[in-house]
């Protein structure tokens, strides 16, 4: 039988430790603060493609593209738009390690993680990706019919009221941590900062939003707002002073994201997590579970019965070990 709890089992790695994080929300907001300055009236004279991967789109192509100015930027969900004139749009999504930088003059195409140029007068935007699966995107697309396509229809959490956002939570019975990252429901928010939402709001990730009460909804829409504007204004300040080059997930500061096993800056439980395929779910649970121990759905499933139920018995198990049997 196997015996081991989160990090006493070899190899149990945490993403933290290998995923740059999908900009979210303030992030794509501090980009867009920074490109404002630089490329609204300007000229996007070209688009070089270092992988021709990157681009998903063929319609308008690209000659069609180059030459026209930049009239505005926005964001849509995850994605950066630029709006050009006469209609057109570049859409960018970075995915998970997708990044922007900003270079004087016109920099070189060539390099093992470069994904593409936007060539403006006197600068380039340089579009990395460092990772080994590439998929970040970049479409072209024509009119605001055709940008309609790139909207998940969720709302948008800094703009919209108490009754909306209630009517999106509880449209579905989902967990609050899926709900809170499903683009269908609410835009920009994913992995960390809806970490960072629900540990605010003393919540559990695993609580079902079909459950909550008035109270709990009301204490999750305030978090919300708390949590994005707090970090979308830190960003922006800082974009507006330098050009953002080191977006992560992980931030100094953060209460619970990326923060396994370190002390809860509100009362110092040690930080849990849930791990699953890439994402992780980070959370304190003293302020936010009633000291109760979330189930990793993988190693729960190995360890059934002998799955600890509260943190007095996790850190029992890691000083005491049992010996492993066949």
């Amino acid at each position: 039988m196997l015996h081991c709890i989160g990090s006493l089992c070899g190899g149990h790695q945490s993403p933290s430790a290998t995923l740059a994080g999908v900009p979210e929300l303030p992030d794509i907001v501090a980009y867009i603060a920074a490109l404002e300055s630089r490329v609204v009236g300007q000229k996007l004279e070209a688009i070089r493609l270092a992988s021709p991967f990157f681009l998903r789109s063929v319609d308008p192509p690209v000659r069609e593209i180059e030459g026209r100015t930049v009239v505005g930027l926005r964001r849509m969900g995850k994605r950066i738009v630029f709006e050009l004139d006469g209609g057109l749009f570049v859409v960018l999504h970075l995915m998970i390690a997708g990044r922007l930088h900003w270079k004087p003059g016109r920099a070189k195409i060539g390099g093992r993680t470069n994904l593409a140029t936007l060539d403006f007068p006197g600068a380039t935007l340089v579009v990395t990706e460092a990772a080994s699966k590439k998929r970040a995107s970049l479409h072209l697309v024509r009119g605001e019919e055709g940008l309609r396509a790139f909207d998940r229809g969720g709302v948008e959490p800094l703009e919209t009221d108490e009754a909306a956002f209630h009517e999106a939570l509880t449209r579905e019975n989902h967990t609050v941590k899926r709900a809170l990252t499903d683009p269908r429901l609410f835009s920009g928010i994913g992995n960390a900062y809806s970490d960072e939402i629900l540990h605010r709001a003393r919540m559990s990730p695993a609580r079902l939003t079909k459950k909550m009460t008035e109270e709990e909804v009301g204490r999750l829409f305030r978090a919300t707002r708390e949590t994005l504007e707090k970090w979308r204004d830190r960003f922006v300040a800082d974009a507006l002073r330098a050009f953002p080059e080191k977006v992560t997930a992980f931030r100094e500061g953060m209460a619970v994201h990326g923060r396994y096993d370190k002390p809860c800056p509100d009362c110092g439980t040690p930080v849990q997590r849930i791990v699953y395929a890439d994402n992780e779910s980070n959370y304190c649970p003293a302020c936010q579970t009633g000291g109760k121990l979330l189930a990793d759905r993988a190693l729960s499933q190995l360890l059934r019965s002998d799955w600890p139920k509260t943190l007095e018995e996790l850190e029992e198990r890691k000083s005491n070990p049992p010996a492993r049997g066949r």
